[in-house]
């Protein structure tokens, strides 16, 4: 299991952290990242493109000129396709352009991209956001005394809507919530930044081993054999 230093506001560290190996130490799936994303991008296209047909033209109800004898070639509407502002062929027309991903791959897809990141040193984990004041300069103060250069993925609790306020207005940070985290977002973004409170853990995290064992665990645990083996 990796481990990354938790850094203070001032960029010292001030301990360690535990990166889980499910979640920080997965092979990366680029095949499967890829459909992710492109889901999460065609989920949020609006689909309200749309041109008009030959029916929903204005106009051209009248032959425009006879059948026969003019010499011209024979026509039925000036609204067909093939006239000067005419109706559109096989045009757009409002669709939904959304696909199902099952929560799984969304799931793995998130687990790849922050393995990515976590593999090229570019997962950090703070121990709070203690900035002097809710300002723009602080936040940027803090960033550059960190060494985050490029666009950050800062990963805030909703409680810290000082801290947000702090750093909404830089251009190269995005701010996102831990139930938000999304492969697209980490993906684009050069680094993923989590304070120790909302850092992930992995699901396979060990239980508490320091409980005393006493005589009623021992003899539940034969009871509970006994039943399996009938």
């Amino acid at each position: 299991m990796a481990s990354v230093d938790i850094r203070n506001a001032s960029g010292a560290s001030v301990g360690t952290a535990e990166l889980a190996e499910d979640i920080f130490g997965v092979t990366p799936n680029v095949a499967l990242m890829h459909q992710v994303v492109t889901a999460q991008l065609a989920g949020i296209r609006a689909g309200d493109h749309s041109t008009l047909t030959r029916a929903e033209v204005r106009g051209g109800g009248r032959k425009p000129w006879r059948q026969k004898g003019s010499g011209r070639a024979r026509q039925g509407s000036t609204r067909a396709p093939h006239w000067r502002g005419g109706g559109v062929a096989m045009g757009p027309k409002p669709r939904s352009y959304a696909q199902r991903t099952p929560k799984k791959m969304v799931a793995a897809a998130l687990r790849s991209a922050l393995s990515d990141r976590a593999a090229e040193g570019k997962v950090v984990v703070v121990d709070g956001w203690d900035l002097p004041a809710a300002k723009t300069r602080e936040a940027r103060i803090a960033l550059e005394t960190l060494g985050l250069t490029g666009r950050v993925l800062v990963v805030l609790d909703r409680e810290q809507e000082d801290v947000a306020r702090s750093f909404r207005n830089l251009p190269k940070v995005h701010l996102i919530l831990p139930s938000e985290l999304n492969a697209y977002d980490v993906l684009c973004c050069d680094w993923v930044v989590f304070t120790k409170d909302n850092l992930p853990a992995g699901s396979g995290a060990a239980a508490p081993s320091d409980a005393p064992i006493t005589d009623a665990v021992v003899t539940d645990a034969v009871a509970a054999d006994a039943e399996a083996s009938e």
